[in-house]
């Protein structure tokens, strides 16, 4: 896939509609490889489950005369979506709600599902919406915004010690989950910790100046929002239906941004497909029900220098792709 030429998807006649990036916003991530992984085709129906500022969605209406399902549990998102769909007509559906929640979501089978995980640019540029600990603001990190459960200000201000270490510890990968731990519960002994700011001084005093690759704030921050938004949760729950949501033919194309996503699609689509990912692959695999799914390449679709370069956030991205079986196999026979 990564030595696949590249597709222009500028001016297809299927659909009269071309494709222009939205100004002052980054070109969506893997673009052009998300569009080929997806197979899109005229009278089809697809899922962008990732909204977002609507990168995906725009794209796969201008490559083909077809249907787009648009999903974001972020309520922005769709408000701001709402100013553009019109000119598809009824080519374009707008849902707030969480793709976890697809079997609710959708009126049947679809023919391809992609999802750009982790958060959007609007809600890290936005201080307002607590995400990001370059910009001073309150700390949220809500999906839903105002609307959603407990603010990462909560989980700082009452988690315990061990549970909030052990936060930072499984959902950043952070290493000095337990000293930042620490420093969290002494600093919130003086006063709460509300701001993005307050409590990224906190880490950094902790950590120093890190060197100087990424910022000392960036894995505790991560972790904070995953917990938030249950994030892993929602990408478990996507992944084990899945398969049901595609017609034969169909594709699912996900887009992760750190080794947990990745973790979880690529054992989740390993699975599906009939292998293990945790034997070998040289042994016999043994299934109790028939795989549903084919991979589409066996390793990860990664971005190329120029995109890296145009775009630091598509430095970590994986693309991860399978197709559903138009036969499934008889369990065993994988």
């Amino acid at each position: 896939m990564t030595d696949a030429k590249p597709v222009t998807h500028t001016t297809l006649p299927a659909s009269g509609m071309p494709f222009v990036p939205m100004a002052g916003t980054h070109d969506p991530v893997l673009l052009t490889e998300v569009l080929e992984a997806l197979n899109i085709r005229n009278g089809k129906t697809y899922v962008d489950g990732t909204l977002g500022l609507g990168g995906y969605t725009r794209a796969i209406l201008a490559a083909a005369d077809c249907r787009v399902i648009a999903i974001d549990r972020d309520p922005a998102a769709i408000s701001a979506a709402r100013e553009w769909a019109p000119a598809y007509g009824d080519r374009l559906t707008l849902i707030q709600g969480r793709f976890g929640d697809m079997t609710k979501l959708l009126p049947g089978p679809v023919d391809g599902i992609t999802l750009d995980l982790g958060v959007s640019s609007p809600q890290l540029d936005l201080p307002e919406r607590g995400f990001s600990f370059r910009l001073d603001g309150p700390l949220d990190m809500r999906m839903e915004g105002t609307t959603g459960g407990q603010t990462a200000a909560d989980i700082v201000n009452t988690a315990s010690e061990g549970d909030l270490a052990d936060i930072l510890f499984q959902y950043g990968e952070e290493r000095a989950s337990r000293r930042i731990a620490k420093a969290i519960l002494e600093a919130r002994k003086e006063t709460p910790i509300t701001r993005t700011g307050h409590l990224s001084r906190i880490i950094r005093k902790v950590m120093g100046r890190g060197d100087g690759r990424i910022d000392p704030s960036t894995r505790s921050f991560q972790a904070l929002r995953i917990a938030v938004n249950d994030e892993l949760g929602e990408i478990t729950r996507i992944l084990e239906v899945a398969p049901s949501l595609l017609l034969p033919g169909g594709r699912l194309a996900i887009v992760s941004f750190h080794s947990l996503e990745d973790r979880l699609v690529k054992n989740a689509l390993r699975a599906a497909s009939g292998g293990d990912g945790n034997t070998s692959r040289h042994l016999p695999q043994k299934h109790e029900t028939a795989p549903e799914l084919t991979l589409v390449g066996r390793k990860p679709v990664i971005p190329g220098t120029e995109e890296c370069t145009r775009n630091p956030r598509a430095r970590s991205a994986r693309l991860r792709i399978a197709e559903k079986r138009t036969m499934p196999e008889k369990a065993g026979d994988a």
